[in-house]
């Protein structure tokens, strides 16, 4: 594959390391650093979004469950009509029904509640659920803690046999909350390999290497429009029938399954709309 017209405009954004593999063959690989684990920041959700999958398969939750019967012990004292009608499914959706966007990177450490989902409940739900798209940290967050809460263990020991050690992942660090859960909506730690596989799995639908982890049926959801925006179930969808495993910096597993590509990218860009350009523009029509 030819990476002249990428690898300048990588030079000049911050790309980091770059993988693509078509059809199982990985056609490109190329390092402008080296390879360690690096905060993936939002690309989490994604990994979240499968965690949820592993739960509902198992029994351990309902997409149709009410979050006030979830998380009845943490309601505010009053709850409110759209509240009241939010489900798990919601959560996934970034169409919670709240009007913006909460434990964001710079407002985690400010605030002085430590229960991260009582607070997060107590916020305003001017929205019915599925009403407005508005990106936020809030349903992630608390699908993980569900997920947490029902397995009754981290999301890192949860999903470490049913995805992580399949996928060649040694225990990666997670940043976690006050009480120590991890934080579902970001701060999870991998290196371009391990992100590459990752959209590797998701691009199969569950399969990794022959051998199913998790229903096909699950990615169709997670790949299908849910809610007002461009966004299935934690994933985004794009451009040439895209969906986008999506990190802060672009840290990115970009998915063709119509192509059956991954194009991943780890990155410290603070200008993502030239480097998805450049992903659209100059690598997406050199794949078969």
């Amino acid at each position: 594959m030819d990476l002249g017209y990428f690898d300048e405009v990588a030079r000049l954004v911050g790309v980091l390391g770059l993988k693509i593999t078509q059809n199982g063959e990985l056609l490109a690989h190329q390092a402008w650093d080296e390879e360690c684990r690096r905060n993936i920041y939002s690309a989490t959700k994604s990994v979240t979004a499968v965690a949820v999958g592993f739960a509902v398969r198992e029994g351990l939750l309902s997409l149709d469950e009410k979050l006030t019967d979830a998380f009845a012990d943490r309601l505010p004292e009053t709850v409110g009509e759209n509240l009241a009608k939010a489900t798990v499914r919601d959560l996934l959706t970034m169409c919670l029904g709240q009007g913006d966007a909460q434990l964001m990177a710079a407002q985690r450490p400010l605030y002085r509640e430590r229960d991260w989902v009582k607070l997060a409940l107590a916020l305003p739900f001017p929205y019915a659920p599925g009403e407005k798209f508005v990106y936020s940290n809030v349903g992630p967050y608390l699908a993980g803690v569900l997920v947490q809460r029902r397995a009754k263990c981290g999301l890192t020991e949860y999903l470490t046999p049913r995805l992580f050690e399949p996928l060649g992942i040694t225990r990666p660090a997670w940043e976690t909350d006050p009480f120590g859960r991890e934080f579902g909506a970001g701060g999870l730690l991998l290196t371009l390999s391990e992100l590459h596989e990752f959209g590797l799995f998701c691009l199969q639908r569950g399969e990794y290497k022959g051998k199913r982890l998790l229903n096909a049926e699950w990615f169709d959801e997670c790949f299908k429009k849910q809610g007002a925006g461009p966004y299935g179930y934690l994933f985004w969808l794009g451009e040439h029938d895209s969906v986008r495993i999506d990190g802060k910096y672009c840290q990115l597993s970009v998915l063709f399954p119509d192509k059956n590509a991954a194009i991943t990218v780890v990155a410290e860009c603070r200008h993502p709309d030239v480097l998805m350009r450049a992903i659209h523009d100059s690598l997406w029509p050199q794949l078969a």
